[in-house]
């Protein structure tokens, strides 16, 4: 129940504050704030341009290899942690841990090599 009145709360103060941009905002408008701006010079095409798949898909890719290191430095710093049993014997965990995770990521590197889907012709 605290969550739906939060949330009606939050969703009348973006309305409420929409509607007075538009209604009490300024409304000045001439020939030269419509003209379309881009760097100081004009456009060149459509804005809808489209992109190849090509692009999505190495751009995905990337993101899920470079992931990779926001998980490794976490595991870093708590190695000694996971390489410690509770009895205070040294373990092997937190370095299997890490074998397993980059195992996994290699295989899936070699995969998506193979089928040619990173690089650019």
């Amino acid at each position: 129940m605290p969550a739906g009145v939060a949330i009606v709360f939050a969703l009348a103060f973006c309305g409420l504050f929409t509607a007075l941009a538009m209604f009490i905002g300024p409304k000045a408008t001439n020939p030269e704030k419509l003209k379309p701006f881009e760097c100081g010079s004009e456009p060149i095409g459509t804005p809808r341009g489209r992109y190849s798949v090509k692009f999505y898909q190495v751009a995905i890719l990337f993101l899920v290899f470079d992931i990779e290191a926001a998980f490794m430095y976490p595991w870093a710093v708590l190695y000694n942690q996971l390489s410690r049993s509770p009895t205070g014997a040294v373990s092997i965990f937190g370095f299997a841990e890490m074998l397993i995770f980059v195992a996994i990521l290699v295989v899936a590197l070699a995969y998506v090599w193979r089928k040619k889907a990173i690089g650019w012709e």
